[in-house]
Order: C-alpha cells, then structure tokens, then sequence
C-alpha cells in the first residue's frame, strides 16, 4: 500500500511528540530547580494526613514515640508530617524550640488550627490575625496576670482551696483526684475571671467545657457521634452562656456606671471590646489556666503518692510555713516563695506528665532551618515530647528527680511547659500560685495512698489518668 502520502503527517506527528517530551523534561527540570528542600517526612493519609497516628499514640499514653519514631528515621531537628488537614513541620530539640521562640513575628506568627477554632471560637472572628489576637490578649494582662497583680489573689486562691477541701474531700474516705482538681481549678478560674461563684452557674460552664477540650486534638471530622462533633456541639454551648454573662455584666456596669474593674471580663468591656471578642478571650484563658493546672495538680499528687521521700521534703517545707502563720491567717506572696522544693516537684511532674503538648505556628515567610525549607503558609508546631524524656537533657529521663529543677535547673530550651519568647504562656504565674496553694493546703491536711497504683493513662490532649486517679484519704 502506498502511504508516501501519509509521510507528512507522521513526520509532524513525531515533530510533535518528540516537542511534548522535550516540554515535559523542562517542566520536570525547573520543578525540581524552583521546589523548596522541605523536611523529610510523610503526609500519611489524604485530609487525614497522621493526625490518627498522633491521636492513636497519645492514647496509648505514648505522644512522645510519635515524635521519636520520626526524628529517629528522617531527621532530629525537624520533620514534615500533616496534622489536622494541615502540612506541618514539626521543631524539634532545645534549638528548635529557641528558633521557634525567637523567631516570632519574624519568621513565624501565632496559629491555631480550624479545628480548634471551629469547636471553641466564634465562627464570625475565627479569620481574625493571630498576631493582632495576641496583641490584645496581652494588653488585658496588667490588671489581672502580671506577678505583682496576683500577689493580690493568693489570699483568694487559699479561702477558695480550703472551701474546697472541707466540701469535697475532707467528708469521704475515698476521693478521685483528676475530677476534682478540675473542679478547684475551674471554680477558681471563674471567680476571678468573671465574678461567678454560684456552683450550679459554675456548672453551666464546666460540663461542656469538658466536652469541648476533650476534641481540642480529635481527628476533624465533624459527623454526628464523634469526639469532634460532641465538640462542635459544645463549643456552641459555651458561647451562648459566656455571650449571656457578658451581656448581663455589661448592661449592669451601664446601669451603675461603675469605673473600675472587678474582673477579667469588665475590664475588657471598659477597653471598648465586642462581646464576641471577649468571649473568644475568656476561652483562651480558660484553657490555658484550667484543663493545664488541673493536670499537673493531679500528677503532683500521685508522684507525691510513689516517693515517700519527696513527700516527707514537701510536707516539712508546707509546715514549716504553715507553724509561720497566725491562727486563719492566710498565704501571701512571702509564703510562695518559700515552696522552693515544692515547685522543683511540680516541674519533675510537669516534666514526666506534661499538661500541654506544645503549640502551633505559621509561617509568615520562607525561611531555612537545619538546612531545609519552611515555605511560607506551613503550619509548625514545637513539643515537649522532643526534649522532656530526651536523654541528652535529662540523663536517666524516666526517673522522678526534682533535684534537676534545683539551683540553674535545665539547660535553657529544654524544659518548657509554657512555652517561650514573645509567646510565653501569659498564666505561667498564675498557674504556679493555683499549684502550690492548693499543694499547701492538701499535704498539711491530708495523708493518702492509691487505691490503683497501676492505672493506665492516656493522653486527651493531656495526660489522663483512666480512672481518675482514687486515692485513700486520711489526716494528717
């Protein structure tokens, strides 16, 4: 057959191809010339990413082997993952903390993950800039969380420890610690953030705030009988109480024409703020200062409970400060500084146990670390779990031992439980004053045994103890 006619058109066909191929190659070329070198990594599962991995391991009672695993196959600065339908890059070690800390608003801004935002925040503020957020967060501090403003509340948080004692311990033999250090420190919180004492009003708040923050780090999946559903559903309870508080505080400090602030939330009425912004904040300062503080109350307890020793040392040095004092004398700010000791066992608890995990970041340029690429709109998010049981900081890191804490403590960036830099968790004092007055109070009333010294825990975000941690109580 002939097919000379045909000629002319193959020859343009392999014209044509042979033009693909080459476009193709110099597409593929410049791909690999422009694409950043990101940190070694997987992003597991599609809008998944490994988020279920992280869950699955916290669960466990295990965060910290989802961190080890990859820094032991792809690198122990930094590595990429995908966490909450986001691309992350995880920092790693005392110098990924220092990056992350130090670079604030200039490599890194604050973030929050949409998950989070959409079971707790607002949806009409969530696209609000974290940085602007934190500006403002920070401007509400003076009055209430500065350490020379909370020197003011230590007489308030004893009354209020004591209250809780005689009510809820002192009538009963057995007791659960978890539930109940929540219940001191959410009705502490509410006290002084917004003037809330009645119990029932206190519980209005509490029950769904236990929902809500138990889907903080939930895989986002927002379908009816799912943690983060029960979140969601939550989360839209909480608003509607704060945004009814706030209302009702609001008008009566119309109405009396009041000029100074007795809480947290008047005085951010007076500063000209949206209810909806100062619910947003009072959020904040819920999680930041309740679900951490009770954590780490119940795990000083039960470290207490397995080192006879290190609860003698704390008990002599309570004491010792309780024999200083009149008779209903309250605490003050001479006396926390004297629970020296005692908060070197708080840190050792905080250390093993941590309350928080870490937080996140997004990256607001390009930027290199440890040799690879951060592209700009990457979510980075730093942890405890890459340097609290970290060998190379804390030698024999399994072993309780507050005398790690004692003298110059840890090497700088190796111990952060409320973060650094510019970011540094603004409760960090008010946390340490919840802790060691209700410590005080506790030792120097009460003797106690676990009714379980093997009980499971798991981490929903922060450690949990299975059963609530029962102990035996008696008197001292």
């Amino acid at each position: 057959m002939d097919i000379d006619f045909l000629m002319p058109y193959l020859v343009h066909l392999v014209v044509l191809y042979v033009s693909v191929g080459v476009i193709y190659l110099v597409y593929k070329y410049k791909s690999r010339a422009v694409t950043p070198n990101v940190p070694p990594g997987r992003k597991g599962l599609p809008y998944l990413g490994e988020t279920l991995d992280y869950v699955l391991a916290s669960r466990r009672g295990t965060p910290e082997k989802f961190v080890t695993d990859r820094t032991t196959k792809y690198s122990p600065d930094v590595f990429r993952t995908s966490l909450l339908g986001e691309d992350m890059a995880i920092f790693c070690g005392a110098a990924g903390n220092k990056f992350l800390f130090s670079g604030q608003n200039k490599y890194v801004t604050s973030w929050w993950p949409h998950s989070i935002k959409k079971a707790l925040m607002d949806p009409s503020s969530v696209d609000n800039s974290s940085k602007e957020e934190s500006t403002k967060l920070r401007a509400y501090l003076p009055p209430f969380l500065k350490p020379e403003s909370l020197q003011h509340y230590i007489p308030v948080m004893d009354i209020m420890a004591k209250e809780h004692l005689d009510q809820h311990w002192s009538r009963y033999n057995q007791v659960q610690v978890f539930p109940l250090s929540k219940k001191y420190t959410f009705s502490l919180a509410c006290r002084l953030f917004m003037s809330v004492h009645d119990p029932e009003e206190i519980e209005k708040f509490a029950k769904p705030f236990a929902l809500a923050t138990a889907g903080l780090i939930s895989v986002p999946i927002d379908l009816p009988g799912t943690t983060f559903n029960r979140a969601v559903k939550a989360g839209k309870v909480i608003r509607q109480e704060l945004l009814a508080l706030i209302t009702k505080k609001k008008n009566q400090l119309l109405e009396k024409g009041l000029t100074v602030a007795s809480d947290l939330v008047d005085s951010m009425l007076m500063d000209g703020m949206t209810e909806i912004e100062i619910g947003n904040k009072i959020v904040g300062f819920f999680i930041a200062s309740h679900d951490t503080t009770s954590t780490a109350i119940t795990f000083i307890v039960s470290y207490l409970t397995d080192y006879p020793d290190i609860y003698n040392r704390v008990l002599e040095e309570q004491m010792d400060i309780l024999r200083s004092k009149g008779p209903g004398e309250p605490l003050r700010w001479k006396d926390i500084q004297k629970m020296k000791y005692t908060w070197c066992v708080a840190c050792e608890a905080m250390r093993l146990a941590p309350p928080a995990n870490g937080a996140f970041r997004e990256a607001i340029t390009d930027f290199t670390y440890a040799g690879y690429t951060i592209p700009k709109g990457w979510k980075a998010f730093w942890t405890v779990h890459s340097t609290n049981k970290n060998p190379n900081y804390f030698p024999d890191p399994e072993k309780f031992d507050p005398s790690r804490f004692e003298g110059n403590g840890p090497a700088p960036y190796t111990f952060v439980p409320f973060g650094g830099g510019p970011r540094m968790c603004p409760g960090k004092e008010y946390a340490r004053l919840e802790i060691l007055t209700f410590i005080h109070n506790l030792v120097t009333r009460f003797k106690w045994e676990k009714l379980n010294p093997n009980e499971k825990i798991s981490y929903i975000p922060s450690p949990i103890p299975e059963e609530g941690l029962p102990i035996k109580l008696q008197a001292a």
